[in-house]
């Protein structure tokens, strides 16, 4: 898997949880695969930052 670089993450991340759009619209916004969203969205979950 090709890691991306931290600013689009954090796009993906803001996108998620500032304007609550659905996989699909992050990820044609962020010109990446849905299930790359989708598993950097499971990442987050698992990890202590979900909690902070």
């Amino acid at each position: 898997m090709k890691r991306l670089p931290m600013r689009k993450i954090r796009e993906v991340f803001r996108l998620k949880f500032e304007h609550n759009l659905s996989e699909r619209k992050i990820a044609q916004s962020c010109n990446i695969s849905r299930s790359t969203v989708k598993d950097y969205l499971a990442r987050l979950s698992v990890s202590d930052l979900a909690t902070a």
